[in-house]
């Protein structure tokens, strides 16, 4: 049986899994450690870079034939690769790409990381900064960001690169984890300029009836629940480090404005237009995430009714009894591995709220890593009744699950049952 120190000072080179290392009865800080620190080698051995479910836009093709390029054949194409089990994008002339979105949560996960004494490589932080940076949404005078390609909604084609509030938050959030590690003043700088233009160019109201961030692009007033939540805990987070009240007070409307749309059994819709009336995993995950949040850095306790609600919407309907975490609170499929990074990051996160909800979160990631675990050392995207979607996407599943993995060993190491004993692997 291996220490701990003896576990943190075994090189990623030295790790090597394959399912049958997880079928285990309880996570050990030892498996939790070693899958992690899998996926880490994959995501450098890749340079970060990849697929991702929504990228058929950046296909050359559409150059070479314009025809595509209109509404419906940009829907149609989008679906059909979101939705292939086989990976056709090579031949669609799809590029790898590097999405600063999955770069700041794989910043966020190398931070958690290094503060375990799992990653001996600041030059690595730093060159993710770097990259981070160098990716902002060009044409604008604040830090923001966009994704790497082009994706066309049932209404509008967001462009490549084209900054949104979900992106911009989640770069921000990890410059600041940057910033609480090592002081640098530009990191906070950066970040700052981010909430800046949320505040100046996505926020709007229609006094009390409506308070809202424009999302995906600016100009568009749409209530969606989840951009509201993590903009306005952005926003807080920037009034605790700042003291600035500009910050604070449109934080506090908003998050108030969506948190009234919560239905009586504790879900939230994904927003308030007629087409966005479905109830999801992840989504409810970010809302109930970022609740804590706002409560955190604006120091009150006005939203943690709503949070316990969710809360227990959460553990009741988004959980099969073999630990699957589903996508749809009222289907069975399809399991998504963001589903899946989601849940182990929101059960974790809220585990003081419900006791049942850290073992939840250990048969979530046994259940993964005995179901999307690839032995290259990557995660599927998705299990369908009929097959499983083996793609690897970067973005979507692997910097997720690098967050999630990151996130649960972190709370591994400080659970006396799993340090002072390892469960050994069968």
């Amino acid at each position: 049986m291996q220490t701990i120190s003896a576990i943190r000072k075994q090189s990623v080179s030295e790790v090597h899994l394959s399912k049958k290392d997880f079928i285990i009865e309880e996570a050990s800080l030892e498996n939790v450690k070693a899958a992690a620190l899998t996926l880490l080698t994959y995501c450098r051995t890749n340079k970060w870079q990849g697929y991702d479910p929504y990228d058929a836009l950046n296909s050359r093709v559409i150059r070479i034939l314009p025809f595509l390029d209109y509404r419906l054949p940009r829907l149609v194409l989008t679906q059909v690769l979101k939705r292939s089990p086989i990976n056709f994008r090579s031949l669609l002339m799809v590029p790898k790409t590097a999405n600063p979105k999955g770069l700041a949560l794989s910043l966020v996960a190398l931070l958690k990381l290094s503060k375990l004494g799992l990653l001996d490589d600041d030059d690595l932080l730093r060159m993710m900064v770097e990259k981070l940076v160098a990716l902002r949404s060009p044409n604008t005078p604040y830090f923001c960001w966009g994704y790497s390609f082009p994706w066309q909604g049932r209404s509008v084609l967001v462009p490549k690169g084209a900054p949104n509030l979900v992106c911009t938050t989640f770069v921000a959030n990890a410059l600041l984890d940057a910033y609480k590690n090592n002081r640098e003043p530009s990191y906070l700088s950066i970040a700052t300029s981010a909430a800046e233009y949320i505040l100046d160019d996505l926020y709007w109201t229609d006094g009390d009836s409506a308070t809202s961030f424009s999302y995906p692009l600016p100009g568009l007033k749409a209530c969606v629940h989840n951009a509201n939540f993590l903009g306005a805990a952005l926003l807080s987070r920037i009034y605790k480090l700042s003291g600035e009240k500009k910050f604070l007070d449109p934080a506090i409307r908003i998050a108030r404005c969506s948190a009234t749309r919560q239905h009586e059994d504790g879900s939230w819709d994904y927003g308030e237009s007629i087409n966005q009336r479905w109830v999801d995993n992840f989504h409810t995950g970010y809302n109930l995430c970022a609740l804590r949040s706002i409560g955190q850095y604006a120091d009150t306790l006005e939203f943690e009714s709503y949070i316990r609600r969710g809360f227990e919407f959460y553990l009741k309907h988004f959980f099969r009894k073999d630990g699957a975490p589903t996508y749809f609170h009222d289907r069975v499929y399809p399991v998504d591995i963001h589903s899946v990074a989601q849940s182990i990051i929101t059960l974790v996160s809220l585990k003081d709220l419900d006791k049942s909800s850290v073992k939840l979160a250990d048969s979530v990631y046994q259940w993964a890593m005995n179901n999307m675990w690839d032995r290259q050392g990557y995660f599927y995207y998705q299990i369908l009744p009929l097959y499983k979607n083996k793609i690897s996407y970067m973005r979507w599943s692997q910097a997720w699950m690098l967050l999630a993995l990151s996130t649960f060993l972190e709370h591994c190491s400080n659970d006396p049952e799993r340090t002072e004993h390892l469960v050994p692997s069968k």
